[in-house]
C-alpha cells in the first residue's frame, strides 16, 4: 500500500515557519520530491476508488495561495489537498483529502451545490427525509462522520420554506457533506490507505441516494 511519509509532514511544518518565496525557491527540490510521494499516494487511492466507483477527475490543489482578496498574504498553503470527482451525470458527489500536520482530514458529499441542485435537495427533504435520516443514523456512518457539517446554513429557513418544517434542520443547510479528522499517527501509519478507503466507501449510500434525488424530479421521473 502507498503511504504518507514523515518527510511530507516535516516539509509542511517547516514551510509554515518559512512561508515566503525565497525559502521555497531554495527548497524547490525538496518540495518536488514530497509532491512525488503524495501524487503516488493519490494515484493509489484513485485506483482503489475505481474498483468500487468510477472516477472522472483527480484535482490536486495548488500549493500557491490566491491572496488577492485575503488579509493573509502568505504565498503558500501549509497543507496539501486533493479531490476525486465521480464520472457521469448519474454519479453525484466527490471525495476529498487534506494532508496537514495536526489537521489532516477527509470529507465527501456536496459542497456549495449549484442553486438548482440545492433547491432540489431541500424540496426532497421537505417532502420526505426518512431515507436520508436512515443513512445518517446508520451505526457505522454515524460513528465515522457524525452528521452533515453544520458550518454553512441559513439562520432560520431558506426562501419559500417554512421555519416550522419538521425537517428544517436539514433544509436550512447550504452544503451536504460529512468528514472526519485523522491524527498524525494515523496518517503516517502503514494502514492509512485502508482506513481512508474504508471511510470513502461508507459514503456510497449517501452518494447513491443523492444521485437519485438530483437526477429525478419530485415524482421520480428521470431528468437524464
Amino acid at each position: 500500500m502507498a503511504t504518507i511519509l514523515k518527510s511530507n509532514f516535516n516539509f509542511l511544518e517547516t514551510l509554515k515557519k518559512n512561508n515566503n518565496r525565497d525559502w521555497m525557491t531554495l527548497h524547490k527540490k525538496e518540495y518536488l520530491a514530497n509532491e512525488k510521494v503524495l501524487k503516488t499516494f493519490y494515484k493509489s487511492i484513485e485506483s482503489k476508488l475505481n474498483i468500487e466507483d468510477e472516477i472522472a477527475n483527480v484535482k490536486v490543489f495548488r500549493i500557491n495561495r490566491d491572496v488577492r482578496f485575503s488579509k493573509n498574504k502568505t504565498p503558500y498553503n501549509v497543507h496539501r489537498s486533493v479531490s476525486f470527482s465521480r464520472a457521469g451525470a448519474h454519479r453525484r458527489g466527490g471525495y476529498y483529502l487534506r494532508i496537514e500536520p495536526g489537521n489532516s482530514a477527509m470529507a465527501g458529499g456536496f459542497f456549495s451545490p449549484e442553486a438548482s441542485d440545492l433547491f432540489r435537495i431541500r424540496k426532497e427533504f421537505e417532502v420526505d427525509a426518512t431515507e436520508i435520516r436512515e443513512i445518517l443514523n446508520h451505526k457505522k456512518f454515524k460513528k465515522a462522520f457524525g452528521s452533515f457539517n453544520q458550518s454553512y446554513q441559513v439562520k432560520t429557513a431558506p426562501r419559500n420554506f417554512s421555519k416550522d418544517d419538521k425537517n428544517i434542520d436539514l433544509i436550512k443547510l447550504k452544503n451536504y457533506f460529512v468528514g472526519c479528522k485523522f491524527t498524525d499517527k494515523e496518517v503516517l501509519s502503514e494502514d492509512f490507505e485502508k482506513k481512508l478507503m474504508d471511510h470513502y466507501l461508507l459514503l456510497r449510500p449517501l452518494f447513491n441516494y443523492m444521485s437519485e434525488v438530483l437526477t429525478t424530479d419530485l415524482n421520480g421521473v428521470s431528468l437524464l
